[in-house]
């Protein structure tokens, strides 16, 4: 059974979301905007979020912002808004998945299985890996570097960990974006290019293990 926090300031979006959540025997959470999601967060815990992006008093991106300071909540983003930058930026963020407005009750309910099921897969990888200066905590998320801490987003920490659970594996960008953001990515493939450049940025020299397969994708390699 989940907690799962439903954040939209309609509130008849809200009531389906509910009746669905509560139809696989979850249980539901309501918020009718942003500033409430965070203040409920503060105090509580929920497995999921789903968060609409414009509401009053705080949008679901800022909301989203802040209680990723404090905890690492999966996130699902529900928007009328469904330009590319407008999904970059929510996976910039850490969002786990955006679902563009009107939206099938159902389909929300694959997605929020499908994040679960990711983030509990994760959870019981191998604890702690290790590569020359390089170290991996999959249960902990943690990474360290020469010792260090690396400070990486939520989604870097996601694509580094399924890279190593690939390991020697040619993974393509399409393949690295529906397992790792899950969805299909209609557009270019800037999103894996960018998280890529970031993580290897935060890996310092053993950027070297994330290896470009040159108009195909990467792979972890030692």
């Amino acid at each position: 059974m989940l907690k799962i926090l439903i954040v939209d300031d309609e509130e008849m979006i809200r009531s389906v979301l509910r009746e669905y959540v509560e139809f696989e025997g979850n249980e539901a959470y309501e918020a009718e905007n942003g500033m409430d999601a965070v203040k409920l967060c503060r105090d509580n815990h929920y497995d999921l979020i789903l968060m609409d992006v414009m509401m009053p008093h705080l949008d679901g991106f800022s909301a989203v912002k802040e209680i990723k300071k404090n905890k690492d909540i999966p996130v699902i983003m529900l928007s009328a808004r469904g330009e590319e930058y407008d999904k970059l930026f929510a996976f910039e963020l850490g969002v786990d998945d955006y679902v563009t407005k009107p939206f099938s009750p159902k389909e929300v309910m694959a997605r929020i299985n499908a994040v679960c099921k990711r983030r509990a897969q994760n959870k019981n990888g191998n604890q702690v890996q290790k590569f020359e200066g390089l170290e991996i905590d999959m249960v902990g998320r943690n990474v360290y570097v020469d010792g260090e801490k690396a400070e990486l987003t939520p989604k870097e920490y996601e694509l580094l960990f399924y890279l190593v659970r690939n390991k020697g594996i040619a993974l393509t960008r399409e393949k690295l974006l529906y397992d790792v953001w899950g969805f299909d990515f209609y557009g270019d493939d800037r999103t894996v290019d960018t998280h890529i450049k970031m993580l290897r940025s935060n890996l310092k020299e053993y950027r070297k293990f994330i290896v470009t397969l040159r108009g195909l994708g990467y792979k972890f390699e030692e």
